[in-house]
């Protein structure tokens, strides 16, 4: 049973990864081993110093090799905590102090420093008295309730905690008083596991330390640092102080050592273990926690300098490797830049060791903002280091929504389509007012706080396609993009808006604003949401959040297509398997009655396959309805285990799992489809709703006409967009260049434009039984071709032939493709004749736009045999920022004069190449229509408005029909600024 003591040490390193996995068998095994071998092994030396702590010496037992507080205490003080009143005990037969607490940081006398202590009690009559000396390295001073030398500050309170109350004064648990002996303890243990391990008592050892983690927090002082970040720190290494990794937990802020310091061991002390965790384990990690976190000012870059000198030092002191950093940015966003280059020039990891950055939202106000955000980003950190978190990702009910459409493929892909299942997704979060928010929800509101990031990302669990491997984060990030690109573009009628009455007194309370103010920022919203995917086409999504509702809850919820019709009477049917009864599934995220995340599915569907070790089915409570029916009508599932969502996004970010955060691709294709609608409702008043249950139907809405409306008519008050008063307006004028002007706010503008082209088409099919229209690309038709596909029912698009008037030299098929965006927004979703489709032929002979392919000379060809006169019924043209129109550019010749009727010409951006109409071909149209929205269009409608016919300089100043009429669609802000 003697083993070589020169194995010790590496056994006992080893063992370190095995402790949290021990059975009581073990537990037994040990104890035995111990005492056997402890009684016939005294120690061959005096125990004169006290190991409270040390990490693992490689080479030596010698007390001078051991250093800083890591590995060997957490065994130490585990397994004998483990072992509290059984056999182990006896085997510490040398022990001499329990520790009685650890006093925390207390305020040194006549000074502003501090100092933590932490007091042992005397069990054996040989003590000396003294305090006990603190070994090198260690920076936390031990009292003994023997000696005479405390400090004033603990002086008074001496016979209290000596008594047994504990340093805050409460009784301590009798585990907690770990013995902590004055002996070479690491040697003695070393020994004793050495024993157990050569006679096989226990599993193999585990493997060599994987590397050394440390956790940087910035804004360790900070309210989401309080409430969050530190306890999911705390869970993390609670559950991975086994894994084979070391880690150390670094808090910053800006804010000078020792208040930084205070407020973040405030923090720190508070942390709490989940009610399942045996008391005596949570006591001993959460004193190694508070041992291995410590504060910092990171304000300079001399600051940041310093950090990265203490991480390498300590991790070249205890001899490890590092296997990663994590960054948390709990800041503000307007401080990423500065922080992202001191870490990217001063703290970045070795070579072969990983950096994640964690970064909370928001990401930008609009998709200009993001993308900026994201360009200076991209400066410092590759994209797999960066890990975007939206906490809604860490829910366990969003986070079990793909898991549960992977595990339940077979019930789901005959009814998780349009043909035969949903109804109508909604997806809805309901919180409280917002006092205390009112700064950062006063630049935000309701769309860019919760609809814009949770709720759709959410969605995109929902409703894109599954990967064959629900576990690649690059498949699941691939296909939410995916999802994301199929969604069709949003306007003004797709959203109702409203704001709780108080909110107004919020902001002029908090923000310090005039009496009179009056703000017009959303606080509720509900969104109406389609898809052109082939699984979801014509099948309504439904997005909803607010505050002061009558109820905080949220949920993702589907409802299905009831196909039965039944006969009998409600009370003479089977209760849970009625076919007549809605037929839904629920991801309920929390909050609300059941106030626990759920997953609940109609019994009139199907049995779920659920995962056992994390789901288990909840009893289905008799007084609790959901949604008008009483839960026993559903199969219920809630977790074995209850996880805070940033406790999941943690464990996530140290496990490397990026489909739970969002890419860069992801939050701009996000934004991409937000921005718009915020746009169009910057200057919409929301409806005033009270709050709570006063709200009753104020806030009910319904799908018309492709978009949503208030089902109630509106109240008598409104809010006033700005407080305008008539002097605030001015005159516009009905003419433009001598031509007709329509002018309204974008979305009116718009309907308007699709209203005169549907009256258009109408008397052109009347007089000559077919209407030719030519349409510019780009991005300000957009709304018009969306607008024409869902609410232009009696267009006569089977006589209608639709024509491009230019085209980039680049595949159909490619996103910049003008064919591509009008395949994409209108022609897909319109019953046109495919024959009467005619795409520029830019591709041919497998190249693009080679002069020698006479594509253009094709076209031309095309439309003379089929266009009556060469002469279009109507040409839809827009106008650049230069002046140019079509592709027909400023200071070039090409297709502003001569015979050619269609050219190729050049770009001054990329790509360069394009094919367009030419001038001479637009001026022999019946009717040109020209469309200039946005105030980015103001400067050049100004100037347009001033000069006169000259075409090589601006070439819309060129389009003047010689025998049919030009209109000009220009909205308020690309008119008056």
């Amino acid at each position: 049973m003697h083993s070589n003591p020169s194995c010790c040490p590496a056994v006992l390193y080893r063992f370190t990864a095995e402790v949290n996995s021990l059975t009581q068998s073990h537990v037994n095994l040990i104890a035995q081993s111990s005492r056997a071998f402890l009684e016939s092994h005294p120690p061959a030396q005096p125990l004169t110093q006290l190991h409270s702590s040390a990490a693992a010496p490689r080479t030596t037992h010698e007390t001078k090799e051991l250093k800083h507080p890591r590995n060997y205490s957490v065994i130490y003080s585990h397994i004998y905590s483990s072992l509290a009143g059984n056999a182990f005990a006896e085997a510490d037969k040398f022990g001499r102090w329990a520790r009685l607490c650890d006093t925390g940081l207390v305020p040194v006398t006549g000074g502003s420093s501090f100092h933590r202590w932490l007091i042992l009690s005397q069990t054996f009559p040989e003590a000396d008295g003294e305090v006990i000396p603190v070994p090198e390295g260690n920076n936390v001073p031990y009292l003994s309730c023997t000696s005479s030398h405390w400090p004033e500050t603990l002086r008074h309170r001496r016979s209290e905690i000596c008594a047994g109350r504990g340093c805050a004064g409460e009784k301590i648990p009798a585990a907690f008083a770990t013995v902590v002996s004055k002996a070479p303890v690491l040697q003695m243990l070393g020994r004793v596991l050495c024993t157990v391990l050569f006679v096989g008592a226990l599993p193999s050892p585990a493997a060599a330390s994987q590397g050394h983690i440390s956790v940087v927090l910035l804004g360790a002082t900070g309210d989401l640092a309080k409430k969050y970040l530190w306890q999911g720190l705390f869970q993390l290494y609670m559950d991975q102080v086994s894994s084979g990794h070391s880690f150390t937990f670094h808090g910053a802020a800006l804010a000078a050592l020792e208040p930084g310091q205070r407020l973040m061991f405030d923090v720190l002390k508070k942390l709490s273990c989940p009610p399942d965790e045996p008391p005596n384990r949570c006591a001993v990690l959460k004193d190694q926690f508070l041992k291995l976190s410590q504060y910092h000012q990171l304000k300079t870059a001399e600051n940041y300098t310093a950090l990265n000198r203490e991480i390498e030092t300590l991790v070249g002191q205890e001899g490890l490797k590092e296997a990663g950093r994590i960054f948390y940015f709990s800041v503000p966003p307007f401080a990423y830049t500065e922080i992202a280059q001191h870490i990217s020039s001063s703290c970045r990891p070795p070579a072969g060791a990983w950096l994640r950055v964690v970064l909370e939202k928001p990401f930008g106000h609009d998709l200009e903002s993001a993308q900026q955000l994201a360009a200076q980003l991209a400066g410092f950190f590759r994209e797999e280091e960066m890990y975007r978190v939206d906490h809604y990702l860490g829910k366990q009910a969003v986070a079990h929504i793909l898991p549960f459409r992977d595990q339940n493929r077979q019930f789901l892909d005959p009814i998780w389509n349009r043909h035969h299942g949903t109804r109508s997704p909604e997806l809805h979060f309901a919180s409280s007012p917002c006092p205390g928010r009112t700064s950062f929800y006063e630049q935000y509101g309701v769309i860019r706080d919760v609809l814009q990031n949770h709720l759709t990302e959410a969605l995109m669990f929902l409703i894109m396609e599954l990967p064959a491997n629900v576990s690649s984060a690059q498949d699941v990030v691939q296909h939410k993009v995916q999802a994301l690109q199929s969604l069709w573009g949003l306007e003004r009628s797709s959203a109702v808006l409203g704001q709780y009455q108080a909110y107004s007194s919020h902001v002029q309370e908090e923000l310090q604003e005039a009496r009179g103010y009056v703000s017009t920022t959303p606080t509720f919203a509900g969104v109406l949401i389609h898809s052109d995917s082939p699984r979801w086409e014509g099948i309504p999504f439904l997005l909803t959040s607010g505050k002061a509702l009558d109820e905080r809850v949220g949920y993702a919820r589907v409802l299905f297509k009831n196909r039965a019709y039944c006969t009998q009477s409600g009370t003479l049917r089977d209760a849970g398997h009625s076919q007549c009864k809605p037929k839904q599934i629920i991801f309920y995220f929390g909050h609300g009655a059941l106030s626990t995340p759920a997953v609940l599915v109609s019994r009139n569907l199907f049995q779920p396959v659920m995962p056992k070790d994390s789901w288990k089915e909840a009893e289905a409570r008799s007084d609790l309805h959901i949604f008008g029916q009483p839960l026993s009508d559903f199969y219920m599932y809630s977790p074995v285990k209850e996880r805070d969502a940033y406790s999941v996004l943690i464990s996530n970010i140290y496990h490397g799992r990026r489909d739970f955060f969002i890419t860069t691709e992801n939050l701009l294709a996000s934004w991409a489809f937000w921005t718009p609608l915020l746009a169009s409702t910057s200057r919409q008043p929301p409806r005033l709703y009270p709050g709570g249950v006063e709200n009753q139907q104020l806030l009910d809405f319904e799908m018309v006409s492709g978009g949503l409306a208030f089902s109630l008519a509106e109240p008598a008050e409104l809010l006033s967009p700005g407080g305008q008063m008539p002097s605030d307006f001015r005159a516009i004028q009905s003419k433009f260049r001598q031509s007709p002007l329509v002018s309204a706010w974008a979305e009116e503008l718009i309907s308007q434009l699709a209203s005169d082209m549907e009256q258009a088409a109408v008397s052109s099919v009347a007089r000559s039984g077919h209407f030719h229209l030519a349409l510019s690309g780009g991005s300000s038709p957009v709304g018009l071709f969306q607008r024409l596909a869902r609410h232009h029912y009696s267009f006569p698009w089977q006589h209608t032939h639709v024509w491009l008037v230019d085209e980039r030299c680049v595949p159909l098929t490619h996103s910049e493709s003008n064919f591509q965006g009008l395949h994409r927004h209108l022609l897909q979703h319109v019953r046109v004749p495919y024959f009467n489709i005619h795409p520029m032929p830019v591709h041919l002979n497998q190249r693009l736009c080679v002069e020698e392919d006479a594509g253009a000379q094709l076209y031309a060809k095309d439309i003379v045999a089929l266009v009556a006169n060469a002469s279009f019924d109507l040409v839809l043209l827009g106008v650049g920022t230069d002046g140019h129109t079509a592709s027909l550019f400023p200071r070039s010749e090409s297709g502003l004069q001569g015979a050619a009727s269609v050219v190729l010409t050049e770009s001054p951006v990329k790509p360069h190449q394009r094919m367009s109409l030419s001038l001479p071909l637009i001026n022999r149209a019946r009717q040109v229509f020209v469309l200039v929205l946005g105030k980015g269009k103001h400067d050049i409608t100004t100037l347009l408005s001033r000069v006169g016919h000259e075409p090589s300089k601006w070439p819309i100043s060129g389009v003047s029909p010689s025998s049919g009429q030009l209109v000009w669609y220009m909205d308020y802000e690309a008119l008056l600024g």
